[in-house]
């Protein structure tokens, strides 16, 4: 039974039977099998069938969302039994803001430090996707903003509150500057997060209210990196949090002014699914995350 709700979920998360089949490492007819078995053994069909897959029953979404919990109770049943013989042992999914990437060490190296059979996954994806991965089994946790979208049911852990700045290329006529504002921001060449991105839209907000007008970036990516390197060979500049920009000042040829009128914060933290226990893994992670000095 565990191995059919295996198969249907990936089903429901592919929405095609030879991609589902190919994530769960079985042969297309083996999946359709598992499927049809499974609906006799429930008694009701979970599927609309055509030429291809057409969407999930009404029975089929409701038994998605008891799949998805008997799949994670036994997931978490076999990761304790697992630690129990082998110490913290497996694989931690984690997806990721791209803005908290560079904080994410802080939580995964002291982990790995402490348990050298752990293996990390980590994935960049923007907030919206992060709580869509978690509610299909496809992560662990996650590292996202708390504030301003629904999380819906999850465990929370705060973990800093990002502060930005506009980041130039040292020797710029603004790189000398003890602050800046919003309003002077909105009206440079800037590089920015793309549109899906809650960075993007928190940025928007700030530059709109100040300037009174809609931002339109010069360069637009999913990238921070790409942003930081049109800053560095180019007249741009971007908006980052502080944080985040720390790991690029290193170069020594970039600068990061303190935006100010008004000072913005939006705090970062963990996110989970909510549901006890924990397995081993998640629950070294949640431990790990509230222990995060606030000097960090």
């Amino acid at each position: 039974m565990i191995d059919k709700l295996e198969m249907f979920i990936a089903l429901a998360n592919e929405e095609h039977f030879g991609r589902a089949a190919e994530e769960c490492g079985v042969t297309q007819p083996t999946l359709s099998a598992a499927i049809k078995q499974l609906e006799e053994q429930l008694g009701v069909m979970l599927v609309w069938r055509g030429s291809r897959f057409q969407g999930l029953t009404p029975e089929g979404q409701r038994v998605l969302q008891w799949a998805r919990q008997i799949v994670g109770d036994a997931r978490t049943m076999r990761e304790e039994m697992r630690a129990v013989k082998k110490k913290l042992s497996g694989r931690l999914r984690l997806a990721v803001i791209p803005t908290a990437l560079a904080m994410l060490p802080r939580l995964t190296a002291p982990l790995a430090s402490a348990h050298p059979n752990l293996h990390f996954t980590i994935l960049s994806r923007n907030s919206a996707e992060i709580l869509q991965l978690l509610d299909n089994l496809e992560i662990d946790a996650g590292l996202t903003y708390l504030e301003h979208e629904p999380l819906g049911r999850v465990t929370t852990v705060p973990l800093y509150d990002e502060d930005y700045h506009l980041v130039v290329r040292l020797g710029s006529d603004l790189a000398a500057r003890a602050g800046i504002s919003w309003q002077e921001a909105a009206a440079l060449p800037l590089c920015l997060l793309t549109p899906d991105m809650q960075n993007r839209r928190i940025i928007n907000h700030h530059l709109s209210v100040s300037s009174g007008e809609r931002p339109a970036p010069r360069i637009e990516s999913n990238s921070v990196v790409t942003l930081i390197s049109h800053v560095l060979h180019g007249d741009w500049a971007t908006i980052l949090p502080m944080q985040t920009a720390e790991l690029f000042l290193r170069s020594g040829n970039l600068a990061a002014v303190p935006l100010t009128g008004p000072k913005a914060q939006h705090k970062v933290g963990l996110v989970a699914p909510h549901r006890e226990p924990h397995t081993p893994v998640l629950d070294a992670l949640l431990n790990a995350a509230r222990r995060w000095p606030v000097d960090r």
